[in-house]
């Protein structure tokens, strides 16, 4: 697939802030209560001046819908996000998995969206952030479905659906995805050339995304880099509980896992 380069919104940190973190692919489920524990535990301790959540931070979101049934994990989490919102301003930005998350969604927690890709002005340098799913061109199938998710029409079809069929579905793509993940399918990266095209288009340095769950650091042309951020499972071992820390100094990936060892 050809490059195309998207429309940079552009958010300017304010002076008094210190230090900023970014987490992406928790892929929070009621299954998976450890990794629920850990991110409960980080919103509560982090010192961070503000927090961005880049896209995935639920295995799935089914609509705001969610948020009014009684006891529901999703309220659940909402409630906690509120919390930590109190405290310090949080952003979110759509993943692929959680890409039907609102405006309710954002209202009841308190938190503030993102458009994919937003550039950082932080400390006078710029920084790219996206979820990523937008630069694997090579998943082409993906790319075409994500298209058609996105449209109005199609999401406007799939919540007119009731609460407890979506849910069924979302059961549904979880198995496959797990089966498709079991059965050792290699999944597209990052495209190097359309990244430096999007940072010289955004005037940045630096691209900050997850997706992919392959964190890592790769330079790309001088001075032109990209930063991968970490999935999370604190079930794991080892565990993955990471964020990646941006302040004055740079970046830096802060492993929480000993922190929030499980109980």
């Amino acid at each position: 697939m050809t490059t195309t380069v998207p429309r940079f919104e552009e958010l300017v940190a304010p002076s008094h802030w210190r230090t900023v973190d970014f987490i992406s692919d928790l892929h929070l489920q009621a299954s998976e209560p450890a990794t629920v524990g850990a991110f409960q535990r980080y919103l509560a301790t982090t010192e961070a001046d503000a927090l961005f959540i880049l896209g995935d931070l639920f295995e799935v979101w089914v609509g705001d819908d969610a948020l009014a049934e009684p006891g529901s994990f999703e309220a659940q989490g909402c409630a906690h996000l509120q919390s930590a919102a109190r405290r310090l301003p949080v952003y979110f930005m759509h993943g692929n998995r959680d890409f039907l998350a609102g405006t309710g969604f954002l209202a009841q927690c308190g938190i503030t969206g993102l458009s994919d890709p937003t550039v950082l002005v932080f400390d006078g340098q710029r920084y790219v952030l996206s979820h990523g799913d937008l630069l694997c061109l090579d998943d082409v199938d993906y790319q075409r479905f994500r298209v058609q998710a996105r449209s109005a029409e199609w999401q406007a079809q799939f919540l007119a659906q009731p609460l407890a069929t979506r849910r069924a579905q979302a059961r549904g793509i979880r198995q496959e995805s797990e089966a498709r993940k079991q059965s050792g399918v290699t999944y597209a990266d990052v495209d190097g050339p359309a990244t430096i095209t999007w940072l010289q288009a955004a005037d940045a340095h630096t691209l900050i995304h997850g997706h992919t769950h392959r964190p890592a650091d790769h330079a790309l042309a001088p001075g032109l880099r990209r930063v991968v951020l970490s999935d999370w499972d604190a079930a794991a071992l080892p565990p993955r509980v990471e964020t990646l820390r941006l302040s004055r100094a740079g970046l830096e990936r802060i492993a929480l896992a000993p922190m929030y060892e499980r109980s």
